[in-house]
């Protein structure tokens, strides 16, 4: 039992059960019947499939949806390890894997942010698990920098993980616990949104996901760079199924420069939304609408 059951602290509602992998144990949360529809938050101090919940809530009626707690996140093991797009995306291979086993229909993915990384090279390594992807606010297209490095190279900063973390973990501790004071977390939810007219579920779910045994391990590598990938341009342009990527037009995820690199490939679709970098939240039923009529097109 995790620290989080103990404490009846569950991010969402429903059936859970766990995966245990490469990537150590690994919560998934199923509801509804149908094609499969997997789910998968982003990236930050407080993470968790609370993030997509709203999705959930728009499908689970008329397809069987999975989400899960990615490694450091929500109900899934918070150990004191190395936390790495690997690790992120043999838990994917692994849900994914598991959820191949429970049904005939290949898997329609949707990632959050930094997450829709690891869905890619998921994707990429194992396409014939994914029917197709939705990239929602994905990172990577921002800037200028062409990110084809090495493959498996992250633009992890060493030095600035040892200062974050410290001695022991008590300086990585203590910082993470100004990070995710609940004032903070709002800030980062307004940027986030582009608007103080924020969710206020997702923002006390967040709050108490970073008061939970071993939340700030995970978040330190996404801090100093560890969980993002320096070669996520070759990932993306490796993608040979359909994929839906999606934006919005406020906040401080705005910036999506590098779509230039997929824009004329045939598999690739773009929508932008007036609303933050989680547009589910805001315009629901625009969102759906945009998703179903791509996933009619791709069937």
């Amino acid at each position: 039992m995790s620290g989080l059951e103990k404490h009846g602290e569950a991010p969402i509602a429903g059936e859970r059960f766990e995966v245990t992998s490469s990537a150590g144990r690994v919560t998934v949360y199923v509801e509804g019947e149908g094609a499969p529809l997997l789910l998968i938050h982003s990236i930050n101090a407080a993470a968790s499939a609370a993030e997509v919940e709203p999705l959930i809530d728009l499908y689970r009626t008329r397809r069987q949806v999975f989400s899960l707690d990615l490694p450091g996140f929500g109900l899934s093991e918070r150990s004191d390890r190395i936390y790495t797009p690997r690790l992120m995306t043999d838990a994917i291979h692994s849900v994914a894997t598991t959820i191949g086993a429970r049904n005939t229909q290949p898997i329609d993915a949707l990632a959050v942010s930094l997450s829709c990384e690891f869905l890619a090279r998921a994707a990429s390594e194992e396409p014939a698990l994914f029917q197709t992807l939705a990239l929602v606010s994905p990172t990577g297209f921002s800037g200028r920098r062409a990110l084809r490095d090495a493959p498996g190279t992250t633009r992890a900063k060493p030095w600035l993980y040892a200062l974050l973390r410290g001695p022991g973990s008590r300086r990585g501790a203590a910082i993470f616990r100004q990070l995710t004071r609940p004032k903070v977390i709002r800030y980062f939810l307004k940027r986030t949104w582009g608007s103080a007219r924020i969710d206020e579920r997702l923002w006390e779910v967040d709050i108490r996901m970073a008061r939970c045994p071993g939340a700030h391990y995970a978040p330190l590598y996404f801090l100093s760079g560890g969980l993002f990938s320096a070669d996520i341009h070759t990932v993306y342009e490796q993608l040979s199924m359909p994929v839906w990527l999606c934006h919005g037009t406020r906040g401080d995820f705005t910036d999506y420069t590098q779509t230039s690199l997929v824009e004329p490939r045939k598999n690739w679709s773009i929508t932008v939304f007036d609303s933050g970098a989680l547009p589910y939240f805001e315009v629901p039923r625009e969102f759906a609408e945009s998703y179903d009529e791509f996933l009619r097109t791709h069937r």
